[in-house]
């Protein structure tokens, strides 16, 4: 088995860039970083020429991209071409989403993510299943014809075992006694979204099991001097994650700040929300009978709501940065080593450490994706 010697970049450590250095790349694994001038005979030397060497991203909620919207196309292909179309952005770790539907689009989504991991589809971690067990009173973009309470059978069907990961967005306060206890007994990552929840209702909900808030400050209730809401639970809570969707639309750059310096880099991830048009052609698509279209680089229903993002997570690293001010350390652990933890797979990915599987983006001097390796194995095509 050849090693491989990946030169010319800088890498992104947990903490720390390093350079003049190579990384070696093993059966799919990181095998060691050593000085560039170290003898590297019998290694397959890869000159990268230039930029830096990063984990690859992890997008938890990624409704779909190359055109495909999971809800359409609940299937194997439809999650191997929506992963596809994420990979040239340096995603190499997702969660296809689907949006509140009818039970047997469930079942389906849920069979073909099962499938997905089986095959070992490139990049797929699991699915993510978003509804419908929310409030109307903040559906977004949602249909709330959807709409369905928690009971028995749909425990049964979120509680399902998988190989992979399985994260259910729901509205706690909706959620009857016990359910989200039940869903985390099963390994399912519950998280806040959508929701009306209050700070008490919110803060009871992490008591049972709540992992984590789909999309911080957007579809909850919001940080006020008497009524403390969703958000500030989030945001005192030290064991569960946040999303972020860092487009610059979706939450104020100055918000996202304050939320950083609360509850510390540890807690914020970074999420797309994608719809079919990231790595698409066309700039429209339908989602439950609404025309949505690419508004100001975000997508739109016809009453202007917004419904979902334009945004890759390569574009996301990016304005963690230039919008937040992070690091390019900070920002990378946003994109790839939180939501690795998040999904208990920091033992496997998210960190270019030796051990763990070379999942990899190379970005280049304006830092736009060139390369990616997931498990080892290369792809050139980029942004």
């Amino acid at each position: 088995m050849s090693i491989e010697a990946l030169v010319g970049a800088d890498i992104l450590l947990p903490d720390r860039i390093v350079t003049d250095s190579a990384l070696l790349v093993e059966g799919g694994r990181i095998g060691g970083i050593v000085a560039r001038d170290a003898q590297l005979s019998g290694c397959v030397e890869i000159n990268l020429d230039g930029g830096w060497l990063l984990p690859g991203f992890i997008d938890t909620q990624v409704n779909g991209g190359g055109d495909i919207l999971l809800n359409d196309r609940p299937d194997i292909d439809g999650i191997r071409m929506i992963a596809a179309a994420h990979r040239r952005f340096g995603t190499t770790g997702l969660l296809p989403t689907l949006i509140s539907d009818d039970a047997d689009v469930v079942d389906a989504a849920i069979a073909a993510g099962e499938a997905a991991l089986v095959q070992g589809v490139p990049g797929v971690l699991g699915v993510h299943i978003e509804g419908p067990h929310l409030n109307p009173v903040k559906k977004g973009i949602h249909d709330a014809a959807k709409f369905t309470a928690i009971d028995p059978q749909v425990l049964e069907r979120l509680t399902r075992p998988t190989i992979g990961r399985r994260i259910v967005t729901l509205a706690p306060e909706l959620a009857p006694a016990g359910a989200i206890r039940a869903l985390a007994d099963a390994s399912v990552l519950v998280a806040a979204g959508h929701s009306l929840a209050d700070y008490e209702q919110t803060v009871a909900a992490l008591g049972e099991g709540l992992a984590g808030f789909t999309h911080l400050f957007n579809a909850m209730t919001q940080l006020g001097s008497r009524e403390p809401g969703m958000v500030a639970a989030a945001l005192l809570d030290r064991n569960s994650h946040f999303g972020l969707i860092v487009d610059g639309l979706h939450v104020h750059p100055a918000a996202m700040r304050v939320a950083l310096a609360a509850r510390g880099l540890d807690g914020a991830m970074l999420v797309t929300d994608a719809m079919p048009p990231v790595g698409g052609e066309r700039q429209s698509f339908t989602l439950m009978r609404q025309e949505i279209h690419v508004v100001d680089g975000t997508c739109r229903g016809p009453d202007g709501t917004l419904a979902g993002s334009a945004l890759s997570m390569a574009q996301a690293f990016r304005n963690a940065m230039d919008m937040m001010g992070c690091s390019m350390v900070e920002a990378s652990r946003m994109a790839s080593g939180n939501p690795a933890r998040f999904l208990r797979l920091d033992a496997e990915t998210g960190a270019i450490v030796p051990g763990l599987r070379a999942d990899l983006v190379h970005i280049d001097a304006d830092r736009r994706v060139r390369r990616s390796w997931i498990g080892g194995q290369m792809s050139e095509v980029g942004e």
